[in-house]
């Protein structure tokens, strides 16, 4: 590797978060959510900081879930969008795989199923969301289905709030589906990262901590720190040029920023095809060599540029975080008008991985 670009994953930080998460709920249950192949992070190298620990996981796609069994993994594992297709519905039974079930069509391709061997389902509740699952109309013949089908075991009644994470809240999503759980006498699943961390009536008996087991906050007034989380992802790479820019000059493509001032800029070796965001703003955070920095101008395939100007030190080959413990994710996201998650899920595959325990 000559390129200097990396990402490291931390696997004792994803093992903090978890513990610090399931800590917010102890009288519950934490299932690991590893979809998207454990947020950018990796389906394995996750599952190893978690196997010893972790109560259950939470996947999309049953070929990470069938990994994970390959891998000896012996805990629960749920598909929190259930099956695709009636092949699969029956692989979930082999692989002792829960799910959810949102739908008639769901319903239909567990009537083949056996008793002997019934499949683990979540009847998913859309308590407002209105992606998934059946309405709190709905719910109750749903789940008479459900419980008439022997190729079904419903093991939990779960939902997902679409504003546990701002000022909003989940009154309105909690009081459509708080009315049905006494009447199911079924275990709850309610609580996504925001709600384990703010809304303890939601806890229920499975909560499904997410984004914070990354080191990343789900508010937008608390950062990961403040949490107590620990970043598990650092992007870094190192300047491979030093320009000296004149006021009056421009850096980078379209011109977006123009030297007010006489500037020193650094070239660093990540681009938007690493995975880092072209629209990222001036300024959006750096840290240079431990220091505090700002990117200049526009990102740009295979570069950036970040400031200098207060860094005299600083020059080629001097390490740039891009994010990570010195640059919170959240910042760099909102630099970029978007979310943590989606920078976590876009580091490119020819970055360099690195794995730490």
């Amino acid at each position: 590797m000559t390129r200097p670009i990396q990402v490291e994953i931390h696997r004792a930080a994803i093992r903090h978060n978890y513990l610090l998460s399931r800590a917010q709920a102890p009288q519950a249950k934490a299932y690991a959510v590893l979809k998207a192949n454990a947020y950018g992070h990796g389906l394995l190298d996750a599952v190893q900081a978690l196997a010893d620990v972790a109560d259950g996981f939470a996947l999309l796609n049953i070929e990470d879930a069938v990994r994970l069994r390959e891998a000896g993994i012996q805990q629960d594992i749920v598909l929190l969008e259930g099956a695709f297709d009636a092949e699969e519905a029956a692989a979930m039974t082999h692989y002792r795989l829960g799910g959810a079930v949102h739908s008639q069509q769901q319903i239909s391709w567990l009537a083949k199923g056996s008793a002997k061997q019934p499949v683990s389902v979540w009847l998913k509740i859309n308590s407002g969301m209105n992606r998934l699952g059946f309405t709190p109309a709905e719910a109750p013949a749903a789940l008479a289905q459900l419980r008439a089908q022997p190729g079904a075991r419903v093991d939990a009644l779960m939902t997902h709030f679409a504003t546990a994470d701002d000022d909003y809240g989940v009154a309105e999503q909690w009081g459509r589906f708080q009315p049905l759980i006494a009447p199911s006498a079924l275990p709850v699943s309610a609580a996504n990262s925001a709600a384990l961390f703010r809304h303890p009536h939601t806890h229920g008996a499975i909560v499904r901590p997410g984004i914070v087991l990354y080191g990343c906050s789900p508010f937008a007034d608390i950062d990961a720190a403040g949490l107590g989380l620990q970043a598990a992802m650092t992007l870094s790479s190192r300047i491979i040029a030093v320009q000296k820019v004149p006021a009056g000059d421009a850096v980078g493509y379209g011109r977006r920023l123009v030297a007010e001032r006489d500037m020193r800029v650094g070239i660093v070796a990540c681009g938007y095809a690493d995975g880092y965001p072209r629209i990222a703003d001036n300024g959006t955070p750096v840290a240079v060599d431990g220091l505090p920095s700002g990117i200049v101008g526009r990102v740009s395939m295979d570069m950036l540029a970040v400031d200098l100007s207060a860094l005299p030190q600083a020059g080629i080959g001097s390490r740039v975080e891009l994010w990570g413990p010195q640059v919170p994710i959240e910042q760099v996201a909102a630099g970029a008008g978007t979310l943590g998650y989606e920078l976590m899920c876009a580091v490119a595959p020819r970055v360099p991985r690195v794995v730490n325990n």
